[in-house]
């Protein structure tokens, strides 16, 4: 499955941005699917996933209670809500599809063999 990411953009701290993550070539149906995020001259980090059947969530402690990952109504699509946004959000952000039946447990990058490019979200002060 072909992944592409997309919404990422400009805003202030505070804000909400809205990121999709669409396959193509498949659907999301029997995979666990994730946003990862890597800043300037830092690693890669995980930051939410879902598992597709069942809708089991898991997030890193750094967004909780701010991200929100979901489902689209079509098998193909995942969002990733992001509200009140800090500037140490701002990163590009990456959605990952992989197999695996705990999310809790698919916190490492290589846990994941599809990768979308990245969108990139800016939070300004």
């Amino acid at each position: 499955v072909q992944l592409q990411a997309s919404g990422g953009g400009l805003v202030q701290a505070g804000g909400s941005l809205r990121l999709s993550c669409a396959a193509s070539g498949g659907t999301f149906r029997t995979y666990a699917v994730a946003w990862f995020r890597q800043a300037p001259g830092k690693e890669r980090e995980f930051v939410a996933a879902i598992r597709w059947n069942g809708g089991a969530t898991y997030y890193a402690d750094s967004v909780k209670g701010r991200f929100t990952i979901s489902k689209g109504n079509a098998e193909n699509t995942v969002f990733l809500q992001m509200d009140s946004l800090k500037p140490s959000d701002t990163a590009d952000y990456f959605c990952a599809a992989g197999r695996g039946l705990i999310v809790s447990s698919m916190s490492s990058s290589n846990q994941y063999r599809s990768w979308g490019r990245g969108t990139l979200v800016t939070v300004s002060s």
